[in-house]
């Protein structure tokens, strides 16, 4: 039972998947819309810095704020 609840599944998401493949159209992009305005476009540098680096900067500091903050480790009792 399990094989076919997976089996429809993953038929209805490729099939969701397709439709919206084939609905969206990515070729009136390259119409520009009147106000449009485009800035000088981004080095690759500064696309991997934006779109790669910088959420992995941001992940790494929320992960280390959270290991650093973290009340829940059990406390050690003290000996003497």
């Amino acid at each position: 039972m399990d094989k076919k609840n997976a089996l429809r599944a993953g038929a209805v998401t490729a099939g969701t998947t397709l439709m919206m493949m084939l609905m969206s159209s990515p070729a009136l992009a390259l119409t520009p819309d009147d106000g449009d305005d485009p800035g000088p476009g981004l080095t690759v540098v500064e696309t991997l810095g934006l779109f790669v680096a910088a959420p992995l900067a941001i992940f790494l500091v929320i992960a280390g704020l959270v290991m650093v903050l973290d009340k829940s480790r059990k406390q050690e009792p003290e000996q003497s």
